[in-house]
């Protein structure tokens, strides 16, 4: 295993940037170990749901966790505004970083991680680990 950390600053998407490093690093199986940071504006998956939800305002990121590959990646992340209330959902294009986002990621060598349609499954591409 080999881990990265990194940081992003003010303006930058938090998912486009993530999966640049990733693409960058050539880390075909890797996950979020550890991120925390702030944001002006989120765009979130929410369970269950095909439509995007978009949050402008000030966000902590109080938890981000899922996969990372050069074949897709797989995130989830919570954020928690002035208040302290806390939406989370999954993680698209469109959050932009407001101070800053550190972010720790593991990489794994012996695997190799792909997005693939699966029969009967959820309907979306689904994580499939191959050995090395």
């Amino acid at each position: 295993m080999r881990s990265y950390t990194f940081r992003l600053k003010p303006g930058q998407d938090l998912f486009d940037s993530i999966e640049a490093f990733v693409t960058e690093n050539k880390i075909d199986a890797g996950c979020v170990l550890s991120s925390v940071g702030s944001l002006t504006h989120a765009t979130l998956r929410l369970a269950n749901r095909s439509r995007l939800n978009e949050y402008d305002g000030y966000f902590e990121i109080v938890s981000m966790t899922g996969t990372v590959s050069t074949n897709g990646s797989h995130l989830h992340v919570s954020i928690s505004d002035g208040d302290g209330v806390t939406i989370g959902g999954h993680l698209v294009s469109g959050c932009k970083i407001y101070t800053t986002a550190e972010i720790v990621i593991a990489e794994f060598n012996d695997v190799i991680y792909k997005r693939e349609q699966l029969e009967n499954d959820s309907g979306y591409e689904e994580l499939v680990v191959y050995k090395k």
